[in-house]
């Protein structure tokens, strides 16, 4: 039983001559019309050996170049005496330069098809995210404030140096001032007790003084990790909010 394959690789004539223009590292605007129609038969002869399906407008592409060769290879006319005397003359088009523009054209075609389905396959790697319901996000109805965690506080910690210029000396007399961690935890939880409602993280530091912010923000750390109080974020940067948990007791002085 006869098996034939019908080849794909190129997609019509034009391909397979840019593929052997390419090949053979010819000029596409000065055709070696002989070469490559030796290596175009070449390829069709081995196509039919290997019982290969040949389309009929390759055979057309081999008769045609098979005619452009013999025009190739014809003697030019000689230009007659009357020609020469002062008429202008007239000159036989190159026969390649069809085949040239064809050529160009299909190339440009094909390189803008080429881009195209790269773009294709870079836009399936996409995937786009379905909506999302934003409906918590309206004015009313705000999501609940997270729990500020301790890069928050040291990054609040920081904005509070800065308001109060801290980075430069504020006395010229340097003074000794003792501020036990413990007092000032019990002092932070009185304060919060009295107003009985949160109160900003700002507000605790009320002295522009380093020490004593430096004991008011372990005091406040001290109370975060015997869950005495809890220390909340509506959003990333924004003020900290300070409550007292539920149960917290009056911490005693160590």
């Amino acid at each position: 039983m006869e098996y034939k394959i019908k080849i794909d690789a190129f997609e019509g004539p034009l391909d397979l001559l840019l593929h052997l223009i390419k090949q053979l590292e010819i000029d596409i605007y000065d055709i070696p019309v002989a070469e490559i129609t030796e290596q175009y038969l070449d390829f069709i002869h081995r196509m039919q050996v290997l019982e290969l399906d040949v389309a009929s407008e390759f055979l057309v592409m081999a008769a045609t170049l098979i005619e452009m060769k013999s025009k190739m290879l014809l003697p030019k006319p000689e230009p007659l005496e009357d020609d020469l005397e002062g008429s202008v003359m007239e000159f036989e088009d190159d026969p390649r330069e069809e085949l040239m523009r064809r050529l160009l054209e299909y190339r440009q075609y094909k390189q803008a098809a080429q881009v195209l389905k790269e773009r294709e396959q870079q836009q399936n790697r996409l995937y786009a995210k379905l909506p999302s319901d934003l409906s918590h996000l309206k004015k009313g109805n705000q999501p609940q404030t997270a729990n500020a965690t301790i890069y928050d506080m040291v990054t609040a910690l920081q904005r509070v140096f800065k308001r109060k210029k801290i980075n430069q000396p504020l006395n010229t007399k340097v003074q000794r001032q003792s501020l036990p961690i413990g007092q000032r935890m019990r002092e932070v939880i009185d304060v919060l007790k009295e107003r009985n409602e949160p109160v900003s993280f700002d507000s605790l530091f009320p002295y522009p003084n380093r020490s004593h912010i430096v004991v008011t923000f372990m005091a406040l750390l001290e109370l975060m990790k015997k869950k005495q109080i809890i220390c909340t974020q509506d959003h990333n940067f924004q003020d900290i909010s300070i409550c007292l948990a539920e149960g917290a007791k009056t911490v005693a002085v160590d």
